[in-house]
């Protein structure tokens, strides 16, 4: 057994990497439909999920598990003392890496980076300070994200806060040669034994979530196609980062229709605990089903 939170799929052990506990305000911000009354009228939701107040909790982890022989680490959070305009995201000091070893991955043993979109609080880890330059975290690792992904973002006109995200996160890691751009066609790619990237745009062009299988279970990391289980219930519900809303919104119910049927484990990258669990129908739409650490 091991203090850090993680899952059973199959042969897979997931563990979930914890960075922070997003604040209160984040909710309001991100996802301005969510209003308390919203919330509130979703009594499932307490106390993980929200507070009594209708106040969304959200967190900032990474998933990391093994599959084929390859340590594999599913985006990399905001990271430590990286300049950004969001205060909660400014110039943290946290323990990530400290926890990421404790689960069994130390940095220069990781083989594969998935990033499921490049934004700012997906690739943070990409990169750490050393003698005053940002070098890649994970020296031996690839790092993968979808091709759409990638070319969006080159032909994007920036602003100075996004810019300098990709000068500390992403360009260091391209010039380090580390970088792969995947096609990810509609069935999804299979990028390691039993690990496929499915495409998922709307968040972001190239948006891809990660599904698992082993022994005939699966399991999918969503990324920010679905960012709180809120969404389940109100799937019309978007994010005000969203490039294209109505291509987000066409996406998880497309998703969430998908998963209903289904056992599988939803992984959500940025679900408070208890995090993970199961997709069921509920009063025309869709709730979250907890699934506790240690099983599936």
């Amino acid at each position: 057994m091991t203090a850090t939170p993680a899952w059973t799929v199959g042969d897979l052990t997931v563990h979930r990497v914890d960075e922070i506990l997003l604040p209160p305000a984040t909710g309001p911000w991100l996802l301005p439909d969510a209003t308390p009354d919203v919330v509130t009228g979703q009594d499932w939701l307490r106390p993980g999920f929200a507070d009594e107040a209708g106040v969304l909790r959200l967190a900032s982890h990474s998933f990391a598990f093994t599959a084929g022989g390859l340590r594999i680490l599913v985006d990399t959070g905001i990271g430590n003392g990286k300049e950004r305009a969001n205060p909660a995201w400014h110039d943290l000091d946290t323990d990530y890496l400290r926890r990421l070893t404790d689960a069994g991955f130390p940095p220069d043993s990781v083989d594969l980076v998935v990033l499921t979109h490049l934004h700012a609080d997906h690739v943070g880890w990409n990169t750490r300070k050393e003698n005053g330059t940002w070098v890649p975290t994970f020296p031996h690792a690839r790092y993968l994200t979808s091709r759409t992904e990638r070319d969006f973002w080159a032909g994007y006109a920036m602003d100075a806060a996004r810019a300098q995200m990709f000068r500390d996160s992403v360009i260091p890691v391209e010039e380090a040669g580390l970088l792969d751009l995947v096609d990810v066609p509609a069935e999804g790619v299979e990028v390691a034994p039993g690990v496929r990237l499915v495409p998922t745009p709307g968040h972001t062009p190239g948006h891809v979530a990660v599904e698992l299988t082993s022994r005939g279970r699966t399991a999918l990391i969503t990324g920010d196609c679905v960012h709180h289980p809120v969404q389940l219930a109100h799937p019309a519900i978007g994010a005000c980062v969203d490039i294209d809303p109505e291509q987000s919104e066409a996406t998880r119910r497309a998703l969430l229709a998908s998963l209903a049927t289904t056992d599988t484990l939803v992984l959500g990258t940025h679900f408070a605990p208890p995090t993970a669990g199961h997709v069921v129908p509920h009063e025309h739409t869709y709730r979250l089903a907890p699934v506790p650490t240690g099983t599936h």
